[in-house]
């Protein structure tokens, strides 16, 4: 399980715009690139990782698309301007302030309204274990078998650790990222074939990916963790998703 420090309950727009196909009409994101992750089947799981990350299965994922970094500062600052949301934990706080860090500090329910938002999602623990592979089957990282070198005192500026081969960064070494599925330490023991969406109740929601603040920040691309949906944590940022229009 991942080890946070909590946080307190308690900006520039950005200046460019992408357009994301969502059914007939186009929907606006704001500074987001996504990907699209092919529908398919991939291998889940790792043979030497914790015991919840056991035993190795194959998943089938419909198409989705899903950004190439986390949410950062800039992005989330849109939000606030354009909702009167509170900020999330750590906003004023100058070592998480810089515009290119990944906003952290969100609950899961924080993190599903900006998604919403956004236009988007959160990707289920599956969908974010099939974009973070790559298509790279049994590599222990996203982007192959080689651990960086380096560990951080804050979050890195998102773009600045390794992409896999789809081209999507940060996916270790930064932050944990708000997974939609509730989290089961045996889940992938009985879980479907296809599509899954994590069990229907639960007392944490998954989380992927991280964390800067680890002593080791470079997790294995199937790392699974977890954490209670109310708390805000330091190392804890929201990567979108999308459903892909038909045809």
């Amino acid at each position: 399980m991942a080890r946070s420090r909590q946080g307190l309950e308690n900006s520039p727009i950005p200046n460019f715009w992408n357009r994301w196909r969502a059914g007939p009409t186009e929907a606006t994101l704001l500074g987001v690139d996504f990907v699209e992750v092919a529908a398919g089947p991939f291998r889940m799981g790792s043979p030497w990782g914790h015991p919840c990350e056991r035993p190795v299965h194959e998943v089938w994922v419909d198409a989705f698309g899903i950004a190439t970094t986390p949410a950062t500062n800039d992005e989330y600052a849109a939000y606030l301007r354009a909702t009167a949301a509170p900020p999330p934990a750590f906003w004023r706080d100058p070592a998480f302030a810089d515009p290119r860090q990944p906003v952290v500090g969100l609950s899961w329910e924080e993190a599903c309204a900006f998604a919403r938002w956004a236009g988007g999602r959160l990707p289920t623990e599956a969908e974010w274990e099939k974009a973070a592979r790559g298509g790279l089957e049994g590599a222990r990282y996203p982007w192959g078998d080689a651990r960086p070198a380096g560990t951080f005192d804050r979050p890195p500026r998102v773009g600045e650790t390794p992409a896999n081969p789809l081209g999507i960064m940060d996916l270790a070494g930064v932050c944990h990222e708000w997974c939609a599925d509730w989290f089961d330490e045996g889940y992938y023991a009985h879980a479907p074939a296809r599509s899954p969406r994590g069990p229907s109740a639960g007392d944490r929601r998954v989380s992927r990916g991280g964390a800067w603040r680890h002593a080791d920040p470079w997790s294995p691309v199937a790392h699974r963790s977890s954490l209670p949906p109310h708390l805000r944590y330091t190392d804890y940022g929201v990567r979108l998703a999308r459903d892909l229009a038909p045809g």
